[in-house]
Order: C-alpha cells, then structure tokens, then sequence
C-alpha cells in the first residue's frame, strides 16, 4: 500500500472554518449573511435573477433593493414572520477558505436550535443593532456560545446607518461587550461596524465609516483560526472493530485528541488493557503517524478485549475514569428535567445509563445568575451532578469537546432532550469503592429455601394494590417463604417522609423503594413493593436494579371511577375539590404498563382471587407448586 503524508490530510482540514451567526430577533443575521454569500461570488445567475423578483414582490416600495435575507431563510414560515426558526445550514468558499455557517434563530423559544448550531462552530457572529446596544437575547446566546465552548467572536454592529455611522454609538457597543466576554470567558473578539444591505465593512470597507481601519467581516473569517478544542493527549473512541475476516483485527474511530504513531504503547479504557499500535489504516494506506481529526483503523500487536465506546489513549497518559460528574446541562426536551428519572447518555460513540442526581442551580441565561432549581424546563440551563451506571473515560469539555460534551436521550422515546458539557469528576467517584462480602444473595436464597424475587404492585390509588399484596404475603408466608412487604404510604413515614408529590419528588420516592427493594432481594427474600409509581420511566429504572426474571411487575388494573367509588382515604374527593394537588389520575399522569408480566383486571373478582393469581404466577416462575 502507498503511504500517505499525514500532514496533507490534516492542513485540509484546518482550512474549513465553522461558524454561526447569532443575535436578537431582527438584528439582520439572514441579511448580513446572504450578503456574506453574494459578496463571496456565492450567489449563481439564476438564483440572484430569483433574489431580484421576490424582492420586488415583497418591497414594492423599493424595487431595486436586493433582500438578502430572503437567500437564507427558507422556511415559508420564516418568511412569513420575517424571523429564522430553524438552524440553516450554509456551504460557502472563498479562495482562501471554505466555510460551514449556521445560521441561528434569535427567539428564546428557539435556544435549543441556537445551541446545536453552536456545538460544532469554531467562532460565532453575534450580530448587535447600533440602536439598541446589547439586549437580554445578545447576552443569552454569547452565554450559550461560551458554554458550547466558542471562544472566538467577532461582533459585528450592524444598522449603523441608522445612526448616522457614529463612531461613539460604535465605541460604546464594543466596549459593553467586551466586558461581557471577559465575565464569560470568551478570549478573542473582534468588534466591526456594519451596514448589512449595503455590504459595508461585509466584503469590502466602508466609504461611509473611514474612522474604521479594521479588517472587514470576510477578512476576519478568512483569518480566524480553524483549531478545535482536542486537547493534547491522544484519544481515540472506538467506533467500530473491524474484522473483515480471521487475519485482520482493527479498531476504528476518528483520533479526537493528540497523535499517534506506529510503536506507541497505548492502553484501552476503562478496563486499563495495554498494548502497542501495530499499524495505522487508512482508505488511501497506511500511516506511520495520525493526528486529530483523522479517521483511521489501528491494530495492535496483540489481541485484546475492546469493543465500540471505549476509548483508547496514550499509555503514557491516558483520561481520567469516573461514574460520576459535574456538568452543565442545556434542556431541550418538551417535558422537564427530573432528578434520579433515568436517561441514556451518549459521550463520544458510547452510551451509558445516566441520571440526575442533583441540579445545585440553574443558570438565567439572560443574566448568569444562579438560581435554585429542582427541574430544569425547556430551553433552561442547569449546573448538576451526574452518576452512570458504570465508569467512562472522559475529559473535560474545556479540554476536549468529544469526551466532554454528551447527549441525553429519553429512554422511551429515543428523542434527544438534553445536552451537556463536563466539567469534572466528583471526588466521590473514585473514593467509594464497592466492598466485596463472602455470602451473597445465591446462599442468602438458599438459606431460605427459596429463590429472591421482587413483586412490583402498580396501578391507581384505591386499586388494591396494598390489599392483594397483603394477602399474596399471608399465603407465601403460610407456604414457609420469606418474604417482606413494602407499603408506599408506610414508608413515607420514615424513608420518605422528607417527599412530597411533586412529579420530583415521585421520581425520588421510587428510586428509594427500589434500592430498598433492591437490597432486600439480595437478602434473600421476596420483597412485596406497593407504589403508585404512575411514571414508566421510573419503573423501567427499578427493574433495571435486579437480574433477569427477578422482577415482576403487577399492574392492579381499576377503573379510576371505580377508584372514586372507593376512595377508601377520602383523597379523591380533596382532589376534585382542589384540597390536594398533583394528585395521580385527577391533575397528574398515570402510565400504564405496556408490558406486565401479571396483568390484573380487578373487575367482578375478589381480592382474594386475585391475590391467588399472583401467588400461581410466581411459584410457577419459582418452579414450585402450590401446597
């Protein structure tokens, strides 16, 4: 195979600059970059001809103006209200560069599409009217762009014509935001004074400012440097292994930190397995040394236990591995954020369980200020704790964006929600080790002539749920089981009685059932749990603690009129008189299960029948029968 010079692939790279361009709503972003375009030569003949015939449709007072926005907002809906909803997407060059820009929305309703536009941009245009100086939108998205960690801006002042291009209304901008970006850590700005219809100080220098001697718009984007945030240290997450046959193992992924070379001992994370690069594949052949932003496939001089989402690292210095973190979060899911609700997240190319477990403030992105929050709603910005179910290789986001910055998904409906950026490893982390005990819940079971097992009660309240566990006890325990039963209004008075029944506080009184469940299976016993535990997700996340067949959902099926009918604590009533809220099956959600494995259907039979039902099921799946 031919060798290919690494340093050809890497300059290639280096001359692609992504940015976007962001600021409050009617600053002129579409405007000042479809004039980006068109002084670029980016504009065809047909496509400007196209440009000249909408703007006069829609600026008959002026005929021969060109409405430049008109080339970057394409969404009718957009065109409608005259404001950019969505992220567009545009593909430029210049002869000395090319570029990808992102032109963002100015809404605040719209923060979570600003900041998927920011998350891969390299420098941002935040565009400021000279009229109205620095608004809560401008100061909201530089916030954003320095949390995705954006660390160049050039502020381009735009509408000076409307302010009869003073030089003072110019001075007094620049300097308020520099200010700014010194609060939030933004290193590099550049300011200009702008008329964006016009093109002035765009692509060629204003007649109309000569006070202005700086490099115009399309100078500084040529200029700007094109360096991402990778750190120096070698890092590469596995993406794939590449086996194409018995003679050939590799591990390919794209290097997203440092170099590598032929020879250079590395060690696979987070088991800690070493070894040496072999050889360094590429499409075009093989390589004696690779670099960040490079896709290549590496083998190794002897086989080792690597799968996708590891990472693999200079052996010399490898990452850090923890399972639990402080990070930013940016919430961009339609339903709220909930401490200890379970999510999937994805850093790099592995994905991990994931929770919540403390939001210690959220941010006013307006203002900075930190807030007390138990929830984070859409489009807010949180500073939390995260803990996974097990320990990742990771960095910094500061350090490195793709073993910093991850994703949240929803585990039920696998829609993106949150994104968030690392900050660093809880000490806790790596200070609390799991303490190894010589009996465990095989012989505990045995002890007890039984296998452990959960049963997970669920419906309304009122259903019965508590009375046909209580009886399914009473026939285990004259059967000679062991068993335990945990009732959700018992241990709110003790466990729980610091909850309240908030959508939050549901979430955490669940997860404490669980693990108390959870640790009572490993005793050995056969834990009865009675919980409302109306969400799905919470329940996913308690069968999610035991072993397979250990877990066996109920789901008390009753009719909510029939609940009523009952209402054995009179709470149904205080419910529908407003005398208690967030009350589940009146003003909060009940999710029904879609998989139980008992389903039962409490019309026309007794508790009683019911109760024998359970206890069938379970000495069925226990391989016992009943006395």
């Amino acid at each position: 195979m031919a060798t290919l010079d690494a340093t050809s692939t890497v300059s290639a790279d280096t001359n692609l600059l992504r940015f976007i361009t962001c600021g409050s709503v009617d600053d002129g972003k579409s405007t000042l970059l479809g004039r980006l375009l068109y002084d670029a030569g980016m504009v065809p003949e047909d496509q400007l001809a196209a440009l000249a015939r909408d703007s006069r449709k829609l600026h008959a007072e002026a005929p021969e103006a060109l409405d430049f926005a008109l080339l970057t907002d394409g969404l009718d809906a957009e065109r409608q209200q005259g404001i950019t909803i969505d992220v567009a997407y545009r593909y430029f060059h210049t002869p000395r560069r090319s570029f990808i820009v992102a032109d963002c929305p100015g809404h605040e309703q719209y923060t979570r599409n600003m900041a998927t536009g920011a998350s891969n941009a390299q420098l941002a245009v935040v565009l400021v009217d000279a009229r109205k100086g620095l608004l809560p939108q401008t100061r909201r998205h530089s916030y954003i762009c320095a949390l995705m960690g954006i660390r160049q801006v050039v502020v381009a002042v735009n509408k000076m014509d409307l302010v009869d291009c003073r030089e003072d209304v110019y001075a007094a901008i620049a300097h308020e935001y520099r200010e700014l970006a010194t609060q939030l850590g933004i290193t590099r700005v550049h300011c200009l004074p702008v008329v964006a219809p016009g093109g002035d100080n765009v692509g060629q220098h204003s007649t109309r400012m000569p006070w202005y001697q700086g490099p115009t718009l399309l100078e500084l984007l040529e200029s700007a440097d094109t360096a991402a945030t990778q750190g120096e240290d070698f890092r590469m997450p596995v993406q794939w292994v590449n086996r194409p046959d018995a003679s050939f193992r590799g591990y390919a992924g794209t290097v997203c930190g440092g170099r590598i070379a032929v020879g250079t001992e590395i060690v696979v994370q987070p088991a800690m397995r070493r070894a040496r690069v072999e050889r360094i594949v590429t499409a075009d052949g093989d390589l004696t040394e690779a670099v960040a932003g490079q896709a290549v496939t590496l083998t190794l001089d002897r086989e080792i236990d690597a799968s996708r989402g590891d990472v693999i690292a200079d052996a010399a210095r490898p990452a850090p591995v923890a399972d639990q973190f402080a990070a930013h979060v940016l919430w961009m899911g339609d339903e709220p954020l909930l401490p200890h609700r379970a999510y999937w997240l994805k850093i790099g190319s592995h994905t991990v369980n994931a929770r919540v477990s403390s939001i210690k403030h959220k941010v006013d992105v307006n203002t900075q200020a930190e807030l007390a929050a138990r929830r984070l709603d859409l489009n807010e910005v949180g500073y939390c704790n995260l803990e996974l179910d097990h320990a990742i290789a990771f960095e910094s986001y500061e350090a490195n964006r793709t073993l910093g910055g991850f994703i949240l998904i929803d585990r039920t409906t696998n829609a993106t929600v949150g994104c968030g950026m690392l900050d660093f490893a809880l000490r806790r982390a790596s200070n609390v080790h799991w303490q190894h005990t010589d009996l465990d819940k095989e012989v505990r079971s045995a002890s007890k002539g039984q296998r452990a097992r959960c049963l997970w009660f669920t419906g309304l309240s009122g259903a019965g749920k508590s009375t046909i566990a209580n009886l399914v006890e009473r026939r285990l325990h004259s059967l000679g089981y062991h068993t335990y039963m945990l009732d959700g209004d018992n241990l709110r008075h003790g466990l729980n009685k610091d909850l309240g029944f908030t959508a939050e506080a549901r979430v955490e009184n669940v997860r404490r059932v669980a693990e108390v469940a959870n640790l009572m299976v490993d005793a050995g016993l056969i834990v009865l749990v009675c919980v409302i535990s109306p969400f799905q997700s919470e329940r996913r996340f308690a069968r999610g603690l035991f072993d397979e067949g250990e877990f066996l959902e109920v789901f008390v099926d009753t009719t909510l009129e029939e609940c009523e009918r009952r209402d054995p604590k009179g709470l149904y009533r205080k419910a529908r008189a407003g005398e208690i809220f967030n009350f589940t099956g009146i003003d909060s959600p009940y999710e029904a299960p879609e998989q139980a494995e008992l389903h039962l259907l409490t019309a026309g039979l007794r508790a009683e029948q019911l109760a024998e039902q359970v206890v069938e099921q379970l000495l069925a799946g226990l391989g016992h029968t009943p006395l």
